[in-house]
């Protein structure tokens, strides 16, 4: 036998080495695959080979206080699909298409990727739909349960409420800050499946329910809010204002009774603006400003933004003022129209006909700025803003909702007497809506301060109370003897002084108005005004406070007393009846309420002198409310009650005036070749409404460019493609 020569020795050689390092290499891999990613290898097996479907649990309902439901879950379906077990994508795709009416060719595309494990088709399908899809048996096609968030009343309430986003997690208002009580806890269906997702026959099968989310009672009154959002809504378009905000609450409890606020925006489509001249705007936008411009419509006013006062905040200076017996409602005091505070000289609105000697009770009712400063020099600094943190305006509420602002305001080191003297009267501080109606409502309640309270209970499926939230009384602010002194001054105010417009017979009303300038760009801005009126009712035993404020109004008047007491009349009226508060009528009430009824006769645009003679042939009487050097030529811009209002004889008529020279003229610059976002920017920055035709850029514009209008016209402007 022959040995085999070196050459064959040293290719065997080579052979088993390479054989060994192969053996060798694959023991590693297999101890790499096994020991050290075993666990992840097992993750991707157990993936593949069950198909796990998600059960999304329902979420809670939220009702009104008396069970009226406002938001609530409707069942519905969404169409899922597996591309890796999908066979023939073309035809699925063209099914598909086919049924929920969309493009075949998008669909090939969504359901084609193998890539993916699970694909969202399309969500909250009708079950019309949803059986269509079922019949066709489409491999890799999946129809699951689903559920939809609705607001069967549109965007009612809707800064309250708040919204969803689409995978049912809250994204504003009650909907995000009970978000952890309402979303409940979703479920899952897992089995075993082959590799073409075929379920195996002896498998085990797991399923998971969903757990429901808790239900969500509020203190809000449907039909108080009701009043509220339609008393708000007239209001808006009659004083063609920026926005109009109306608030309501139970004096007692801290209760939300309302919070409404337009414009605003519907829940169920929380991206469209409700404005069509708005959304043609934010269609034009990048994605990031759209974002922005959400964010700022679904942004609540009366909980996250801060306004000046103005005049209503005057009661909080008086109620710190008597409680520290600094003043009785009696005090007397004088005003020649104007006070010097180291140095600057602050004016009375009234400045040119001086109210003169006045008691405080007066000089709330006359609204004379002199006189609060006064009151702040009396009691110091220190003593003011004591009772400035007792009414809580430096710190927030607590209110159950997202987004709370803190108030801004000097700190106490940096406030001097100026701005002490300003702040007396609702300058030089801003608050929030919700701030100020807290405070006030704290005076009417025997000086008791409650936390406003938005959700009464938390209920499962079956109605159950899970968690009650009780009434809670924050601190004792001022005393009850002062608590009863604020409130005649308040009635007074109503009755003999600028609230007048808040009177309801049979009902007596306390109040104060207030028109703040507002502040743009650091300065107080010409010609834009916040107009509000703040009151309680009845007075002799508080049951509703109630604050409406009109942003910017754009109409006839920019004074509280004639754009907000109105509306919080109308609300406060209406929601006294529907709590069955019965009417207590004075005898010359009766007597009025028996009096035949007239006509209210329009005497706009009249001067007083004129004015007064029709209503005098009609058998009504007048007061001329702002007082002018010359009254008999004055302009009459507005008046209460309203052209062709029915009203008992020798009713008396409020007339609103201005001269002529008050007017406030701007020149129309000229818009030629600018966007519509441009021009909007432009003539808003100029006090100025647009009206739009057309899209591209400015044409042509009426009135022409370089014309003189007054402030508040409405510029009309054609737009065309470049």
């Amino acid at each position: 036998m022959s040995q085999p020569s070196i050459s064959s020795k040293k290719r065997l050689i080579f052979i088993f080495v390479i054989t060994c390092t192969a053996i060798f290499g694959l023991i590693i891999r297999l101890g790499w695959i096994q020991i050290v990613r075993g666990e992840r290898y097992k993750e991707l097996a157990i993936a593949q080979q069950t198909r796990d479907i998600p059960i999304p649990a329902k979420r809670g309902t939220i009702f009104d206080r008396n069970g009226k439901e406002l938001a609530k879950s409707a069942s519905t379906n969404t169409v899922y699909a597996r591309p890796r077990e999908i066979a023939d994508v073309e035809d699925a795709a063209k099914k598909l298409a086919e049924v929920l009416e969309m493009d075949a060719a998008s669909m090939a595309e969504l359901i084609g990727n193998k890539n993916t494990g699970l694909v969202k088709v399309k969500q909250w399908i009708e079950d019309d739909l949803a059986d269509s899809i079922r019949r066709l048996r489409l491999k890799g096609i999946e129809v699951a349960p689903d559920n939809r968030r609705y607001y069967p009343f549109g965007n009612f309430a809707a800064y309250i409420l708040g919204h969803t986003t689409n995978d049912n997690r809250g994204l504003s208002g009650i909907e995000l800050e009970y978000e952890k009580y309402l979303s409940g806890y979703p479920g899952r269906w897992i089995k075993n499946t082959d590799g073409a997702g075929r379920q195996l026959p002896l498998s085990a099968e797991k399923y998971y329910p969903s757990e429901d989310g808790y239900n969500v009672v509020l203190t809000i009154d449907e039909v108080i809010q009701h009043f509220a959002e339609k008393a708000v809504q007239n209001a808006l378009e009659a004083n063609q204002a920026k926005r109009v905000m109306a608030l309501v609450m139970d004096v007692k409890s801290g209760d939300i009774l309302a919070m409404a606020a337009k414009p605003d925006y519907d829940p169920n489509e929380p991206r469209i603006n409700l404005d069509p001249f708005q959304q043609e705007l934010i269609e034009s936008m990048p994605t990031e400003q759209k974002v922005e411009e959400w964010n700022k419509m679904w942004r609540n006013p009366i909980i996250n933004d801060t306004y000046e006062p103005g005049s209503t905040f005057k009661l909080i200076t008086t109620a710190a003022a008597l409680e520290e017996g600094v003043a009785t409602p009696q005090s007397n005091f004088y005003s020649n129209g104007f006070i010097t505070v180291a140095g600057r000289t602050i004016k009375c609105w009234r400045w040119y006909n001086p109210h003169g000697a006045q008691t405080l009770k007066e000089a709330v009712q006359n609204s004379c700025n002199p006189i609060f400063v006064e009151l702040v020099q009396k009691m110091g600094g220190d003593t003011f803003y004591k009772y400035l943190d007792a009414f809580g305006f430096r710190d927030v509420t607590g209110i159950d909702l997202p987004g709370e602002r803190r108030s801004i305001m000097y700190s106490q080191a940096a406030a001097g007497p100026v701005e002490l003297a300003t702040m007396s009267f609702g300058q030089s501080i801003s608050v929030t809506p919700i701030q100020l109606i807290t405070a006030v409502a704290a005076i009417a309640n025997d000086g008791k301060l409650m936390k406003p309270r938005l959700v009464k209970e938390l209920t499962n499926s079956e109605g159950t109370v899970i968690e009650r939230f009780e009434e809670t009384m924050v601190r004792q602010v001022v005393s009850k003897k002062t608590s009863e002194e604020m409130l005649a001054i308040m009635e007074s105010v109503v009755s003999e002084g600028s609230g007048k417009n808040a009177y309801i017979p049979g009902y007596k009303v306390g109040g104060k108005t207030g028109t703040a300038q507002k502040v743009a760009d650091g300065r107080y801005a010409q010609g834009l005004y916040v107009a509000s009126f703040i009151g309680v009712a009845p007075v002799d035993d508080p049951r509703l406070a109630i604050l409406v404020i009109v942003d910017e109004p754009g109409g006839f008047s920019t004074f509280g007393s004639i754009t907000s007491a109105p509306v919080a009349k109308e609300i406060m009226e209406e929601s006294l009846r529907y709590l069955d508060v019965k009417p207590n009528y004075t005898t010359d009430e009766r007597e009025m309420l028996l009096k035949p009824e007239v006509t209210v006769p329009d005497v706009r645009q009249m001067t007083v002198k004129e004015a007064s003679k029709v209503l005098i042939s009609s058998n009504l009487l007048y007061n001329v409310e702002t007082e002018l050097e010359d009254n008999d030529g004055a302009i009459i811009i507005d008046m209460f009650p309203k052209p062709g209002a029915a009203v008992p004889e020798k009713s008396m008529i409020l007339l609103y005036t201005k001269s002529n020279a008050q007017s406030t003229f701007v020149e129309i610059p000229d818009l030629t070749g600018k966007t519509i976002k441009e021009a909007n920017n432009i003539l808003t920055s100029k006090g100025l409404k647009m009206k739009i035709s057309g899209t591209g850029t400015a044409q042509i514009q009426s009135p022409e460019a370089h014309t003189s209008v007054e402030q508040g016209s409405i510029v009309s402007v054609e737009f065309a493609p470049h």
